[in-house]
């Protein structure tokens, strides 16, 4: 049986065309109409990738909620939105709430797959990386790449899978300033750079939330972003 991916798509002509799409790809999709009935699934097993459409229903933005409430019971899942809604304020909440793509259904659906692909390979690529590359321990910050946890004090940190690798890109070398394609080499992704900024204020806002005093990320205007080892 292939990956598990769960589709929550509320118009069933539209579900059931990506549900074949992707089971000839050989994936196992499960497919929910409304976010309460993928959120009652979800409690049960959860999916290797979760495909959101943003309005579900009666729901305008039940996707976002949903999304929302994936992160609070899985910070590592991968999660990307499918939706018609193409403004870029709809994208830039949906990688806000720490979704790993946002992809419009006027793409075509092998686009779609070959998103779907890179965001597997990617995550295979971490887990081959060795356990000594794996951990980062830079002061006040320790990152455990095997059980993809972040540690600030010793207090856990709740990061995504692209927060936490863009984390790891900026501390594994202190002091070096990493430019945006850095970043995206170092996380395995492709992002524009209004979701660069995005992620790394989401980051900032994530420790901040437990030391008000953090101030560990430097942007270096015009150049990207570093990691200060006293901040």
């Amino acid at each position: 049986m292939g990956r598990r991916v769960a589709l929550v798509e509320d118009e069933v002509a539209i579900r059931e065309n990506y549900r074949s799409v992707l089971s000839r790809q050989g994936y196992d999709v499960s497919v929910y109409a409304s976010r309460a009935e993928a959120l009652t699934a979800f409690r049960q097993r959860l999916p290797e990738l979760a495909v959101i459409d943003v309005g579900l229903g009666d729901e305008i933005e039940g996707g976002f909620d949903l999304c929302r409430e994936l992160r609070t019971m899985a910070p590592q899942l991968p999660i990307i939105f499918l939706t018609a809604r193409d403004d870029e304020i709809d994208a830039i909440t949906g990688l806000r709430l720490g979704a790993d793509d946002y992809l419009t259904k006027d793409i075509s659906s092998a686009h779609i797959l070959a998103r779907i692909v890179a965001l597997f390979r990617r995550i295979d690529a971490m887990k081959e990386v060795s356990r000594q590359e794996n951990h980062v321990d830079c002061g006040d910050l320790q990152l455990d790449g095997d059980c993809m946890e972040a540690q600030w004090k010793g207090v856990p940190i709740k990061l995504t899978l692209t927060e936490f690798w863009l984390v790891n890109g900026l501390a594994r070398n202190p002091g070096h300033v990493k430019n945006r394609q850095q970043l995206m080499d170092a996380a395995n992704v492709v992002l524009d750079d209004n979701s660069i900024t995005s992620n790394i204020k989401r980051i900032r806002k994530k420790f901040q939330q437990s030391d008000s005093d953090f101030g560990a990320i430097e942007t270096v205007y015009g150049f990207g972003y570093r990691w200060n080892r006293s901040g």
